[in-house]
């Protein structure tokens, strides 16, 4: 006989993490977290490498066991170093 909690174990750990992204101090909207093969990719944009840190390690913490993989990006803050030409 096998245990089939495991699965629902591991889709309720994504879906509490996606609500602690949602609902945290600086709430993540732009994260998506998405369940890949053996474990989770995490994709979007936030404000800089620092918060990017914060959200792996919650992943982390929320699904041990499971890979987490990250294709997050930061947000560009830089002015333009050129005008943008018009047709």
């Amino acid at each position: 006989m096998t245990d089939r909690r495991e699965p629902y174990e591991e889709e309720y750990r994504i879906a509490l993490l996606r609500e602690r992204l949602a609902r945290g101090g600086q709430a993540e909207l732009g994260v998506r977290v998405e369940r890949r093969g053996g474990g989770v990719l995490l994709t979007g944009t936030v404000p800089n490498a620092t918060r990017r840190e914060e959200i792996l390690d919650l992943a982390r913490d929320t699904l041990p066991g499971l890979t987490v993989r990250t294709e997050v990006a930061l947000a560009g803050r830089d002015a333009p170093d050129h005008g943008e030409e018009l047709p």
